[in-house]
């Protein structure tokens, strides 16, 4: 654990930019840390200046694929937070690339360059025997990560929510465009949604040396949930009356194949409101929730000494805007 007071202390964040990297540079910016953001275009990082004080934050060129780039960015950082992954693949930006060799060359640079303490997010589910190649990967990236940093804190978020989020706002958006809400596997998968500041939060602490390194964290929510009733909550806060129809698995792997074959066929131009991989379809076949071993064993975020956020209470504050009227919306209906 570092003896130096947080401004005088460098953290890089690879992934600064995204839906957790905001709230993670916020974090560590309110703590005083200084902080420089790895990311692939640091002109559209610059977003999150405001964050901090004059000159406690700035952005840095840096690509995982490129092990030259990733220790320029690690060098002279007292400590490093991984962020980086993806939901589907885009030529290059592959999961293998991005979430196993990606998160073995920032370990890597760690190593080489004497940096002790990091932090690696991953994924609930992650598991070298998974159907998914998303999870797999995530989980060899795991591996890399605690083979060569013994004392990096590994943390698997189950689905984030926030105001930016890819689900709540996604389902929000499908049911103002279709009335029927077709659920992979008839919505029987059960989720526990965690806020994004939970995790965010959970990040500085391990910055801060307060989560024991070398293991595993899981990070839900304090409720777990079907998908199906996820979307009917959608449905109700947005005030938005759909048949939820189930779609089963044979059902959905096909249909996400026409999906592939119609996002490459238009470049890529396919909404993402819209998109479906086999890949997800296969992460659906087995719950996204906190194992009894972690809260067994207290790699939790109550374990850690946080109280998780429910998605009721924050959900709404940012869905009223698929509502029909709004924030002025008073009755249910569409």
């Amino acid at each position: 654990m570092a003896t130096q007071p947080p401004a005088q202390q460098l953290v890089t964040v690879f992934g600064g930019s995204g839906f957790l990297g905001r709230h993670v540079v916020r974090a560590l910016a309110r703590r005083g840390y200084r902080v420089r953001v790895a990311v692939r275009r640091p002109d559209l990082a610059n977003f999150l200046q405001p964050l901090g004080i004059v000159g406690q934050i700035h952005a840095v060129q840096a690509n995982l694929r490129y092990p030259d780039s990733v220790a320029a960015a690690v060098r002279g950082s007292d400590a490093v937070i991984n962020l980086v992954g993806i939901l589907s693949e885009s030529g290059r930006q592959n999961f293998s690339n991005v979430q196993a060799r990606g998160a073995h060359t920032v370990a890597h640079a760690c190593a080489s360059l004497g940096v002790e303490r990091l932090v690696q997010i991953s994924a609930l589910g992650a598991d070298r025997d998974s159907k998914s190649h998303y999870a797999r990967t995530k989980a060899e990236g795991e591996a890399a990560v605690l083979e060569l940093v013994k004392g990096a804190v590994v943390m698997r978020p189950s689905i984030m929510f926030g105001p930016e989020d890819t689900f709540f706002n996604r389902f929000a958006s499908l049911a103002r465009m279709l009335p029927v809400l077709p659920l992979v596997g008839g919505g029987e998968t059960k989720f526990q949604p965690v806020f994004v500041g939970d995790v965010a939060k959970a990040v500085a602490l391990a910055i801060e040396g307060k989560v024991e390194g070398g293991k595993i964290y899981e990070l839900g929510g304090p409720e777990a949930k079907s998908f199906r009733e996820l979307v009917e909550y959608v449905c109700e806060v947005t005030g938005r009356r759909r048949v939820i129809a189930s779609l089963p698995f044979p059902l959905a792997r096909f249909q996400a194949r026409i999906l592939e074959i119609v996002n490459t066929l238009s470049l890529g131009l396919l909404p993402d409101e819209f998109l479906l991989t086999r890949d997800q379809v296969a992460l659906l076949e087995s719950d996204n929730v906190v194992s009894e071993a972690a809260r067994r064993d207290g790699r939790t975020l109550a374990g850690i000494g946080i109280a998780p956020v429910s998605f009721e209470a924050e959900v709404p504050s940012y869905l009223w805007r698929f509502r029909k009227a709004g924030q002025f919306a008073t009755s249910r209906g569409g």
